[in-house]
């Protein structure tokens, strides 16, 4: 009996993404495949969806098809989990693959697309420890060409843990395991200081202890994320390479009221046995299950009409940040990736004007032979009058972005919901809702692109 590939994921699934995987999968098992144009294809029972994708294009004898379905992490998950197996995976399945994807560069921030993200490969090995760990690069900008000694540092540990990378190309001679503990101690204090006023992250090796500087305070609690996963992933790789004595992190900034036990750093220096100076840790327990089913949130309802509008239209996305996921760049008529500005004025949010700050739908929807640009705010069902208001805040965007990229096009704004199971809506502004019983229901004034593409859909799987 033939298996199938499940990928379970909390990130909207990409076409370029999937095929990465696949063609890894094919490699790792010495698999014959052949891969074609990717379609990725709701299912369909009843006019129902099922809450269940076919990924299509992807051709092996030993796999008979391939799935996605959506998952919500209970702490800090990786974006993918692959499974290789017959049925609908369960808690008490093993993956094979779990991995991490971004499409953030060194050139564009060198603590996101290391740090920020290697604390989740520590959360995983608690709960899947011979799943293979990868982090999977996609990029939309050109790689940076000399990498910062951050990023070289940041990589190389991940490597002693066993993570792999893809996406990105590295080289040998300078991307490799670290093979002793001091080799570590000496590279980091090798490396540049850090800004004046920034606690750098330095060692003090002692008989029975290391002690490793690293302020973890910041905006009243245990939140400095880069710091949280660089300080995580140094003490990780020190374990693994033997160290048994005590780990001390030092300068963190802390007090103790600021120790929580649900905090995923904490977490983390529990599974890894790391202190903090002046504070007594508290004993914490990781959730037992490492993920669930999502058939709760939002971009249910913006992922799937993302993916019917791409792959029953001619319509794409030119802009993407589903709830829960990572934002993606603006993309101009001529194909060219912007990362968006965060702020109207800088300057004047940071004085405290927080209405300067830019408002961004979850998905920005193109349909070429229309004229029209569909900006798209997602909501729950019952928070459906929150999103109507919130669409009167994308004038920035529409200014700044799409008028300057798609001038003459129309700006549609409208409200995307999942949840609840009504099977009619009355807003004028709501243009679709996928309850949860997986009805299709299509507003009043939705947007042609959304009529075609559910049109499409059903005619598919008449």
């Amino acid at each position: 009996m033939k298996k199938n590939l499940w990928f379970l994921t909390e990130e909207r699934p990409k076409k370029e993404v999937l095929i990465k995987v696949l063609e890894k999968f094919a490699k790792d098992y010495e698999f014959a495949v052949f891969i074609d144009a990717i379609r990725i294809l709701p299912i369909l029972e009843n006019g129902k969806f099922a809450f269940k994708y076919e990924v299509v294009g992807f051709r092996c004898n030993n796999v008979d098809r391939v799935y996605i379905k959506t998952i919500s992490g209970n702490s800090s998950a990786v974006d993918f989990l692959i499974f290789y197996q017959k049925n609908e995976p369960t808690l008490r399945d093993k993956p094979i693959y779990a991995i991490e994807e971004t499409k953030t560069d060194d050139s564009e921030s060198r603590n996101t697309g290391v740090y920020q993200r290697a604390i989740k490969f520590l959360f995983i090995q608690t709960y899947y420890p011979n799943a293979k760990k990868i982090m999977l690069y996609y990029l939309r900008i050109d790689q940076k060409k000399v990498a910062t000694s951050t990023y070289i540092f940041g990589t190389r540990l991940l490597l002693t843990l066993g993570v792999e990378v893809l996406g990105k190309k590295l080289d040998p001679k300078i991307f490799k395991p670290f093979k002793t503990i001091d080799e570590i101690i000496a590279l980091k204090a090798g490396m540049k200081n850090a800004p004046k006023g920034n606690v750098p992250i330095l060692f003090t090796k002692l008989d029975k202890k290391i002690q490793i500087s690293g302020r973890l305070f910041k905006s009243g609690g245990l939140s400095h994320d880069p710091n949280i996963g660089a300080l995580s992933l140094i003490a990780a790789a020190l374990r693994r390479l033997g160290w048994k004595g005590e780990i001390e992190i030092t300068r963190h900034g802390l007090l103790q009221q600021h120790v929580e036990g649900g905090n995923k750093f904490i977490q983390i220096a529990n599974a890894l046995n790391i202190s903090l100076q002046g504070i007594t840790i508290s004993k914490a327990v990781m959730h037992k299950s490492y993920w669930k089913y999502d058939m709760d949130g939002e971009k249910l309802g913006t992922i799937f009409i993302h993916l019917v509008a791409e792959n029953f239209t001619e319509g794409y996305s030119i802009f993407e940040n589903h709830a829960g996921c990572e934002k993606g760049y603006f993309i101009t008529k001529e194909g060219k990736p912007i990362a968006l500005e965060k702020y109207s004025d800088k300057r004047a949010y940071k004085a405290g004007n927080k209405k300067k700050i830019i408002s961004i739908p979850d998905l920005i929807l193109i349909d070429f032979g229309r004229s029209e640009v569909i900006d798209v705010e997602g909501k729950k069902y019952k928070f459906r009058k929150d999103g109507i208001k919130e669409l009167r805040g994308f004038k920035d965007i529409e200014d700044r972005y799409i008028k300057k990229y798609y001038p003459g096009f129309e700006i549609i704004r409208t409200v995307v919901l999942f949840g609840g199971v009504e099977k009619k809506i009355v807003e004028l502004k709501v243009g679709f809702l996928l309850n949860e019983q997986g009805d299709l229901i299509l507003g009043v004034q939705a947007p042609e692109l959304f009529k075609e593409a559910i049109k499409n859909l059903l005619d598919f799987w008449a």
